[in-house]
């Protein structure tokens, strides 16, 4: 035998042991058995999709995501007997023993702190929203707000992890990345899941953001989010160098696509057909992305809908109209992260702050989807990854003090994409501390997510490390009081 032709049967053998090793050895052979079944099941590659279990109310999402955790009982969960008893001791009866943050776990006191905000009724139901949230108040008839989320997670970054991956630990896929996997993507020229940062003026120094938040785990990679920047290139490396013409980097793409087709062939590693597809894909996008961009036709109307700041590349605004165009352009999921709403101190003026970058874009992507028919196939989704707590970090009566973080309640709100319009759902006792009816727990929202976009979260797994994963774990429950 040709001792090459042995070396490379010696190698492919190799690999597919050590996948079967690593627990994905029946995605392995599959995919070297027969790579296009592989690829049409979904085991790998960026093409062949699941498609959905049953037919889909929504064919994208919108995450808004407040990362740091807005404050629920100064935004959304009115306590007006709170102003009673602010200064007061939280009564041992309500924590039960709950543990807290090493933050507020030296005070000598857990003192109640009153909503510094004033609440007034909105909508047709009369609900009760925070003075901070004036743009809010007019979609409050096209949302359903959920006030009875709730995560065993009070630190940040397992908290927000969890949310986004299902898991505390880092690793695994995120939300984006599992519908991507699911369902592909509607639009050729543009990834199915693109990811905007921004930083809130309430607190600029507020809580990292990690990539791996928007990874795709143990997925293929052709699922992780890609990330948007606000200024110079909006994809890094996606331009070409100087001197680098369009027809140039054509036949480098192909010469280095011949060469991982080789790769590919030999080793049957649905990686090397990723990167394929990936560097046609970045191809593609040079041309797609500046025109995604380009707002020149925009009408001076949408500026003003979604407020002072919508000009501004970057900002919570301008990605929100960047959202809009992605949903118009076919893109699967897309997830705006905005930071700063870790109000431990400060928090009149850092919530005000958050608030006024935030509450106008919010509500006008939801109007201006409305507006343009995409609401009913688009869901939207505004929340953190937990609560505040109901009782002070620092002294009640200092302007400076704030609030600690609070897993065992937080308020979230859906609109479009076959959730129930305005709708409130769930309750919590009177001192916002836990919930009394109708407990969702993040993996309930989840496997509602799935559920809107037409994939039952039990069904939707991938083969790693011996058995089968999903978002949800091995919980999960369809909120379905909340659906249409």
């Amino acid at each position: 035998m040709d001792p090459l032709r042995e070396r490379e049967l010696l190698l492919t053998r190799r690999r597919l042991f050590g996948k079967a090793a690593t627990g994905i050895g029946a995605a392995a052979l599959a995919s070297m058995l027969n790579p296009a079944l592989a690829m049409a099941s979904g085991a790998g590659g960026t093409s062949g999709p699941l498609m959905p279990h049953f037919a889909p109310k929504a064919k994208r999402v919108i995450y808004l995501f407040m990362s740091g955790a807005p404050s629920q009982i100064d935004l959304f969960d009115y306590k007006p007997k709170m102003g009673e008893m602010h200064g007061q001791d939280l009564p041992d009866s309500v924590r039960m023993g709950q543990r807290i943050t090493g933050m507020t776990s030296g005070q000598s006191r857990l003192q109640l702190l009153s909503s510094p905000f004033k609440f007034a009724q909105h909508g047709k139901n009369g609900v009760w929203l925070s003075e901070l949230l004036p743009h809010t108040a007019r979609i409050v008839d096209d949302i359903t707000l959920i006030k009875s989320v709730h995560t065993e997670a009070i630190n940040h970054d397992p908290a927000i992890t969890y949310i986004t991956t299902g898991s505390q630990q880092p690793g695994r896929p995120s939300l984006g990345a599992w519908l991507s996997y699911g369902l592909g993507s509607e639009n050729s020229d543009l990834p199915a899941f693109i990811v905007f940062i921004s930083i809130g003026s309430g607190n600029p120094n507020d809580q990292p953001l990690f990539d791996r938040l928007w990874a795709s785990g143990f997925l293929p990679s052709s699922h992780q989010g890609v990330k948007f920047r606000g200024s110079g290139d909006r994809v890094l490396y996606l331009s070409d160098p100087p001197g680098v013409s369009r027809s140039s980097r054509r036949s480098m793409l192909d010469a280095v696509a011949k060469l991982n087709r080789i790769t590919l062939d030999n080793f049957a590693d649905q990686e090397v057909n990723t990167r394929i597809q990936q560097y046609e894909m970045a191809y593609r996008m040079q041309a797609s992305v500046p025109d995604l961009t380009n707002f020149n036709d925009e009408p001076e109307s949408t500026f003003d809908l979604y407020g002072p700041e919508s000009r501004k590349p970057g900002s919570f605004a301008n990605n929100c109209i960047m959202a809009r165009r992605l949903a118009e352009r076919g893109v699967r999921f897309i997830q705006l992260f905005h930071r700063g709403w870790d109000q431990h101190g400060n928090l009149r003026n850092a919530l005000k702050a958050q608030c006024s970058d935030t509450d106008q874009p919010s509500a006008a992507l939801v109007m201006d989807l409305k507006q343009r028919g995409l609401l009913d196939d688009t869901l939207v989704i505004w929340g953190g990854e937990f609560g505040r707590t109901v009782y002070c970090q620092g002294n009640p009566d200092d302007v400076n003090s704030g609030r600690d973080h609070h897993g065992r309640n937080f308020c979230v709100w859906l609109a479009g994409g076959g959730i129930k319009p305005g709708m409130v759902y769930g309750s919590t006792d009177e001192f916002c501390y836990n919930i009394t009816e109708n407990p969702i727990h993040i993996h309930d929202l989840n496997a509602t997510v799935l559920h809107c976009l037409g994939l039952n979260h039990e069904r939707l797994t991938f083969p790693y490390q011996g058995r089968d994963f999903r978002l949800t774990d091995v919980a999960g429950k369809i909120v379905r009081d909340i659906l249409i």
